[in-house]
């Protein structure tokens, strides 16, 4: 093992979880978004609009089509627009907040289909308007089953920063590719697999543990 490991490591620590943070924030922010929109857009739902819901399923469809490293690529431009750089942890961030929004879109849209229609329905009767039953019934109840689809999606956008690595993001992937494989140097190599494997494991921990804490304080008798 030599003299450098640690510090090669945390520094690739450092820049894996600047992107995970920030490409989180925006990704999750613009996936409600659209969860959100696709849900009470469509056939039946508390905004319906055909026309609104079929262009975004359509555009949400059309870019998780794409292979995320193609979509860093094609969306280098946008990374020089918005940040002035189409390198480094910054410039990934934007590239995997876009590529990783449609994806947290369908699961957003998904666990607010799991609350039963009969909550709607209930909320509909009482003259709850379009907005309260979106912030007041759908999202509450979906809650647990929302925290447990974002720690899914935060652990793939975990997974995207090792593909950003590739083509100059920094963090742990571009260690790995450029000391552990391409240098050589298995000690590299393999503490970052490690590494990769603990920060996944401490996301799903966390992730499962705020979920079961919803469920414990809805559940709690009076």
């Amino acid at each position: 093992m030599r003299d450098d490991l640690f510090e090669l490591l945390w520094e690739g620590l450092r820049e894996t979880l600047y992107m995970l943070v920030w490409s989180s924030f925006f990704a999750i922010l613009l996936g409600m978004l659209l969860g959100i929109t696709l849900v009470a857009t469509e056939k039946g739902g508390v905004l319906e609009n055909r026309p609104i819901h079929k262009v975004v399923s359509l555009a949400i469809n059309g870019v998780r089509s794409l292979p995320f490293i193609i979509l860093i690529v094609l969306l280098i431009p946008v990374a020089r627009w918005v940040v002035g750089t189409s390198l480094g942890p910054t410039a990934a961030v934007v590239s995997l907040s876009i590529g990783a929004a449609p994806f947290l879109g369908r699961i957003v849209e998904s666990a607010l289909k799991e609350v039963a229609a009969g909550k709607v329905e209930a909320a509909k009767s009482f003259g709850a308007s379009p907005l309260d039953i979106l912030f007041r019934v759908l999202i509450p109840e979906a809650l647990p089953a929302l925290v447990r689809s974002l720690t899914i999606a935060v652990i793939a956008i975990t997974e995207l920063t090792a593909v950003a690595g590739a083509i100059g993001a920094g963090g742990l992937g571009s260690l790995a590719i450029r000391f552990g494989y391409q240098r050589f140097r298995e000690d590299i190599l393999f503490a970052t697999v490690i590494v990769i494997i603990l920060l996944v494991q401490v996301l799903q921990w966390t992730g499962d543990s705020i979920a079961r804490s919803i469920n414990r304080r809805r559940y709690k008798p009076e």
